[in-house]
């Protein structure tokens, strides 16, 4: 990796306060292409992503979506496509569709940071509500909510349990036999 990539990865943060500044056409796209380029289980690309920038749909998404405190000027909501995960013989509940997930939502908040945009994931909200407010095809679930915006100057204090975990702290070695 590069030291950039290295940089963009420790200086992404979760975004808790936007401003009213709309999302550019060309960055949401660009947010969604890099969604494209995720890893999926098999190369299989189950996922589909639902996007807006429409203020009144955003408003609406927020009122079945107790997590999305960001006022975001745009979202990506990343939904399975369980017929299409059907078809490849997948349970709905497989494990893998939801590591696409977040593969998908890790890539997109790294995009918005690189496009020097802020980005925060929301799981907190009514599938079914949301499924309507966005028109959803059938079969298509939505599992995630990437909330897109200019971050604001001041950032609410994140939930930090403490001190920051380093790498040791997360991981154990497996002795060579």
């Amino acid at each position: 990796m590069t030291d950039s990539v290295l940089a963009a990865i420790r200086s992404r943060r979760v975004v808790r306060a936007m401003t009213e500044e709309p999302v550019a056409r060309a960055a949401l796209e660009s947010i969604l292409d890099a969604g494209r380029w995720a890893p999926t289980a098999g190369n299989r690309h189950l996922q589909r992503f639902v996007a807006t920038d429409d203020p009144r749909t955003l408003r609406v998404l927020r009122m079945v979506s107790p997590g999305m405190i960001q006022r975001p000027t745009a979202a990506v909501v990343i939904c399975t496509d369980r017929p299409a995960a059907a078809d490849y013989g997948l349970p709905p509940d497989a494990s893998g569709l939801f590591v696409d997930v977040g593969t998908a939502a890790a890539t997109m908040m790294l995009a918005a940071h690189a496009l020097g945009l802020g980005a925060g994931p929301v799981t907190s909200f009514s599938r079914a509500a949301v499924g309507v407010v966005l028109r959803l095809p059938p079969g298509w679930v939505p599992e995630l909510v990437v909330c897109l915006g200019h971050p604001q100057p001041v950032q609410p204090a994140s939930m930090e349990s403490g001190r920051r975990l380093g790498w040791q702290d997360l991981t154990r070695w497996v002795p060579a036999e």
